[in-house]
């Protein structure tokens, strides 16, 4: 079968939107590329952010459309994965700007050191850096070998 995609993006809703991006380029970096307003209420209808070399969308919140944020809907059970170059930079940054951490900074066996924190929006963001290369081998003998300690 043949794939259809090209690529995939994230477009995720929050509630004030245009706090959110505020939000997400003093915590990560993002630079915000456009935005539509909506002109009868002056929520964003849509923006892009680029993260990285990764592009992102997002929007407020339009229930009639079913676009609803976590804090609408009880939580979100995505996790937005950011590649860093310093996973203990990243979170000192992230919390800075408002960022709650939920998980601190750890070397784990699969050659990464991981943490993870909650945005303001309701959105989890699992911060990574690489410190080891390890093959998936590898990280199935380690993940076997803790699972029997």
């Amino acid at each position: 079968m043949t794939s259809i995609a090209r690529k995939v993006s994230a477009y995720f809703v929050v509630k004030n939107a245009a706090q959110a991006i505020e939000f997400y380029s003093r915590a990560f970096g993002a630079k915000e590329i456009f935005r539509m307003t909506d002109p009868s209420d002056g929520r964003i209808g849509h923006a892009e952010l680029r993260f990285g070399e990764t592009l992102m969308m997002l929007a407020d919140e339009y229930p009639d459309f079913g676009a609803l944020s976590p804090d609408t809907i009880g939580g979100s059970p995505v996790t937005f994965h950011i590649d860093t170059v310093s996973t203990d930079a990243a979170v000192a940054q992230a919390v800075s700007a408002g960022a709650t951490l939920l998980r601190p900074a750890a070397d784990q066996s699969f050659g990464e050191r991981v943490a993870q924190v909650l945005d303001p929006y309701g959105h989890r963001w699992m911060l990574s850096q690489t410190i080891e290369q390890v093959t998936p081998e590898e990280m199935q003998k380690r993940w076997n070998a803790g699972a029997s300690a």
